[in-house]
């Protein structure tokens, strides 16, 4: 069994914005904090690109490097469909309207 916990918008009435570097461009991108979520120990990110009309976003483990969160892509694909599952479930879960 998997210990899961969540963290949806640090500050929701504003948001949690940060900004990105592309390592291979250079190129500096801002991204929302869509969902945070430490799953077998290990930290994930769902974060949505700014000013880009899209349903979707980009999941990324975190680590602790001193004071600062490295971001890295999930390269293992058992690993990212296991919490592309979770933040799916978390932010698109089905909703029943028909209750009162």
């Amino acid at each position: 069994m998997s210990e899961k916990e969540k963290d949806i918008f640090p500050d929701e009435s504003e948001g949690y914005f940060l900004t990105l570097t592309d390592e291979a461009t250079g190129e500096d991108k801002e991204f929302e904090l869509y969902a945070r979520a430490t799953i077998e120990g290990k930290d994930y990110f769902a974060l949505a690109p700014v000013n880009e009309s899209t349903d979707e976003y980009i999941i990324l483990s975190g680590r602790r490097d001193g004071e600062n969160i490295m971001f890295e892509t999930v390269d293992d694909d058992d690993e990212f469909e296991m919490v592309e599952d979770y933040f799916n479930d978390l932010l698109f879960g089905e909703v029943n309207y028909d209750e009162n």
